[in-house]
């Protein structure tokens, strides 16, 4: 049996840069960091010898991958040639379609598992290139590059997105007092809304292809990476809070699809209650609000969205990894 384990990722600004639309005319910046909840993904020998066997939602036993009805499980064995004789399951720590890139975290998980699994080498740059083959280049999402990356790498980063599909990572130097100061200074709430990255990036796509000004907009959220990253060096918690509420309106006027009347509500009675800034994560349209905020403000903003889940998380820096090869 062999388990690897892939964490989350938040990101903070910079998100929709990503997608070759855009950065295939301007470069993209995304700055994210990883948490500690995870996907794993295990696979295990098993006793058919020619037939794969996959348990997440549902269970399905095929005789050969292309049969396979999970179009990532069934694109990632086709691409090892992996045709029986194995047991796949997956668990996670947050449920799908909650702005956490938890599909990117499985791509990037389950390359790493039968990676390791075949004695094939291993690199951070590997597992995202070829998870955004599977996601991007196989089966056609309209999603973009940074959360296969982050998956794969973790920590805190900074990607550019450059034409040609090109990735560069800048891992972020961050000192323990100041990662520990912005944990304190995050909230992480869920909304209890899913919904299909797909379908919201596709109207965002559609939306910025026919508006300059909101190619505009993107533009001025990639450009936000830079600031964010010395404001969070510096230990400038404020204006961490002031550049997360810019991006929010950045990306909140690209399409109707990334909130809501009651979402929009619930932003705005945060910031009245002392919440600086914040967003949805991923995509948009439900899953998880993250908000920075003071400590001393903390108690009144999670009294006024009491009718979300708060969620504790701590940074990691580990990214996907194999925690365990009973072999």
């Amino acid at each position: 049996m062999i388990i690897s384990r892939t964490p989350f990722r938040i990101s903070f600004v910079g998100g929709g840069t990503d997608i070759p639309d855009f950065y295939e005319i301007h470069p993209g910046a995304v700055v994210s960091a990883t948490i500690d909840q995870y996907m794993y993904i295990t696979t295990h020998r098993y006793f058919e010898p020619d037939q794969i066997r996959a348990k997440y939602a549902v269970t399905e036993t095929v005789r050969h991958p292309s049969e396979m009805r999970h179009p990532i499980l069934r694109e990632v064995l086709l691409a090892y040639g992996i045709t029986g004789g194995l047991e796949i399951s997956s668990l996670a720590d947050i449920p799908g379609g909650t702005g956490m890139g938890s599909s990117s975290a499985f791509t990037v998980g389950l390359i790493h598992n039968l990676r390791h699994w075949l004695g094939l080498p291993v690199t951070k740059e590997t597992l995202a290139a070829e998870a955004c083959e599977v996601e991007i280049g196989r089966l056609k999402e309209p999603i973009g590059r940074q959360d296969q990356y982050a998956a794969a790498y973790g920590g805190f980063n900074m990607f550019r997105f450059l034409p040609g599909h090109r990735v560069e990572t800048q891992p972020l130097s961050i000192s323990p007092d100041i990662k520990a100061a912005f944990e304190n200074h995050l909230l992480l709430f869920y909304t209890g809304i899913s919904r299909s990255a797909s379908a919201v990036l596709n109207e965002q796509k559609d939306s910025v292809a026919a508006s300059r000004e909101k190619f505009a907009s993107l533009v001025h959220m990639a450009a936000l990476c830079e600031p964010f990253v010395q404001a969070l060096q510096a230990g400038d918690f404020p204006e961490l809070g002031r550049l997360l509420h810019e991006n929010w309106l950045r990306k909140r006027s690209l399409t109707q699809a990334i909130s809501e009347v009651s979402l929009d509500a619930a932003y705005e009675a945060a910031r009245r209650a002392g919440a600086w800034g914040g967003k949805l994560l991923g995509a948009g349209g439900g899953g998880f609000f993250l908000f920075m905020c003071p400590p001393e403000a903390q108690a009144r903003v999670v009294s006024t969205l009491q009718h979300f889940r708060l969620i504790s998380f701590k940074f990691e820096v580990q990214g996907s990894c194999i925690i365990y090869d009973g072999r």
